[in-house]
Order: C-alpha cells, then sequence, then structure tokens
C-alpha cells in the first residue's frame, strides 16, 4: 500500500514538473532537446559494438531464398542488407522480419538470423500494411507538432491502433488551452496535408530505437502525455524497453514498428480534425487522414469521400 502511494506521489511529481518546464520552453526548442537526447542514447548503444563482428544472414523470400551475406554484428541493418541486393529491394522494402517477427529496416542485426524483406506487393502485405498506417498515424502527429505557433503548446497522445479497414489512421492531440475553441477550417486542414507533403518529399528516414523506460521518461521529460505512455507501454514490454522513433528531429513513441522512410508515401491527404470531448489533459481532438503507399495509386477521388472524414471511434483515451 505504501510502495503504490509513494509510486503515485511520484508520477503526480514528475507529471506537475514536466507541465512548468514545458511552459519554458518553445515547440521547436522541445522538439531539438528529444532529438539531442535520442542522439546521446543512440551514440551509447552503438558504442556497445566496438569490435567487429560478423554475423551470418540467411534471405528469404520469392528470389532470395538461401542467400547468405556476412554483415557486421550491431551495425548491419536490413536495409544494409539490401544494398547488397537491387535497386529494387533498396526502394521498395518496408519492413523486414528476423526470425519471424517484425523488425524495422533501419534497426542493427545484433545475431546471425533468418531475414525476410516486406513490400506493399508481397502476397500478404497485411503486416506491411498495418506498419504503414502507423507510420502515416507518426507523420500525422510530426505535422501537428509543428502546425501551431510556438506560443502554444501541443500535446500528442498515444497513437490509436486503427486498422486499416477503418477508413482512416488518426492521431490524437490536446492543444493550449487557449486553443479551445478553435474550429479548423478547409484551407487548415489543406495546409496539414502540404506540410505532410513535404515530408514525403524529402524521403526521411524513420529511426528505430529501443530505449530503456528512464531515458524515454528523460527524453519526454516535459510531455505529461508522453511521460504517461512510456509507463504503460514499458509495463506491457517483456524486458521492459519502450520503441521510440525519430523522423528529423521529431521524436515519437510506438506501439509497433514503422516502414522504412516517408518516401514510401505516394498519396496522402489530411482530412479531417474532429473535436471528440474533454479528456484528463484537456479537450480531445482526433486528426484524421487518407493514404497509399508508393506504386499503390489511385484517383483522389476515389478515396477521399465523406465516410473518411467521420470520426473514427477506437479503443483509447475516452471523452468525459
Amino acid at each position: 500500500m505504501l510502495m503504490a502511494a509513494r509510486t503515485v506521489c511520484q508520477m503526480l511529481q514528475r507529471r506537475l514538473a514536466s507541465s512548468a518546464a514545458a511552459a519554458c520552453l518553445s515547440s521547436a526548442e522541445l522538439c531539438s532537446h528529444r532529438s539531442a537526447l535520442f542522439s546521446k542514447e543512440q551514440v551509447r548503444q552503438r558504442s556497445l559494438y566496438p569490435r567487429t563482428e560478423k554475423i551470418e544472414v540467411t534471405l528469404q523470400g520469392p528470389g532470395l531464398q538461401g542467400t547468405l551475406l556476412v554483415m557486421n554484428r550491431g551495425l548491419s541493418t536490413p536495409y544494409s542488407c539490401t544494398r547488397h541486393l537491387t535497386e529494387w529491394h533498396v526502394k521498395s522494402s518496408a519492413l523486414a522480419l528476423v526470425d519471424g517477427q517484425p523488425w524495422h529496416m533501419h534497426r542493427p542485426l545484433t545475431h546471425s538470423c533468418d531475414l525476410t524483406l516486406l513490400t506493399f506487393k508481397d502476397d500478404d502485405p497485411q503486416i506491411a500494411n498495418q506498419a504503414y498506417w502507423r507510420s502515416c498515424a507518426a507523420l500525422l502527429g510530426h505535422v501537428l507538432d509543428r502546425a501551431f505557433k510556438d506560443e502554444f503548446s501541443v500535446e500528442l497522445l498515444k497513437l490509436p491502433e486503427v486498422p486499416v479497414t477503418a477508413g482512416a489512421f488518426c492521431c490524437d492531440l490536446v492543444l493550449d488551452s487557449r486553443l479551445d475553441s478553435w474550429t479548423p477550417t478547409e484551407e487548415n486542414v489543406r495546409s496539414l496535408t502540404r506540410d505532410a507533403l513535404q515530408l514525403i518529399h524529402k524521403d526521411l528516414p524513420w529511426e528505430p530505437l529501443e530505449v530503456s523506460a528512464t531515458v524515454a521518461l528523460e527524453i519526454f521529460s516535459h510531455s505529461r502525455c508522453k511521460q504517461e505512455e512510456v509507463e504503460e507501454r514499458a509495463a506491457q514490454s517483456q524486458n521492459g524497453t519502450v520503441s521510440l522513433y525519430r523522423c528529423g528531429d521529431h521524436v515519437t513513441v510506438s506501439g509497433g514498428p514503422l516502414v522504412a522512410r516517408t518516401g514510401l508515401c505516394s498519396q496522402y491527404e489530411v482530412t479531417s480534425v474532429h473535436k471528440v470531448g474533454e479528456c484528463e489533459w484537456g479537450v480531445l481532438r482526433r486528426a484524421q487522414g487518407l493514404s497509399l503507399p508508393l506504386n499503390l495509386t489511385v484517383r483522389t477521388s476515389d478515396i477521399c469521400t465523406d465516410c473518411e472524414r467521420k470520426l473514427i471511434f477506437t479503443m483509447g483515451y475516452s471523452a468525459i
């Protein structure tokens, strides 16, 4: 009982401290701060492999079955492996399976393994498609984090795990209380789409980093919402770690792997921003969008309908 009370007290103290600290930093400064801590941990983890050790990577899949690559432990990634194959593999591989488990294209390989490269045109693209949908939502979070003037705070909540069949990807957020009455116009929504398309054109990698809860809490020390998400995901993880991803200088938490890079998006459109109601953090909003991956294009008029602009309901933060 005493331990539980102490834990709750510590959580409340941390959140109060994060609120005060966040008020002192602009959105740009927060992004820079988080990115710097991400880089620091990235360098530390790379230093764990001071000596070059070789591992054997056996490729699986059509046309590659049994191909053997000798790579560097802790340094080589599935993306590194594609560079020993063809340009098509480099550009089309969205995600990988390492010994049958989903693995990000830029996550270092730590042992000899079987490697399968996943694309959106596989016979069964379900795993790649779900990672793509998750990545589209993360990209929307990146856009929303920078969409408002620096004087206004933006809290990105845990990304809802929305199935592709739901009709839209989603990103939940709480804006500065001074924006509680804000209602986005069609031009506001189009502006969000333009910002997303700029990130897609830059073809930025999603950099993965598996970190301890302590490191993640430090990175998100200015965000009450993210600290709660970190604690929740660490508690659910078998080894107590949290998966972080960085795109440019934007760092986010993810409950599953993202695709390799923003350039794998082709058609991308933010369709709506809904006000859902009140939650513990303030006025809860849900931004939604539609997208198709590279080489799978249709006319925008065929995919952007009133159905996709309607609010998508998922399990997660509930309105009061």
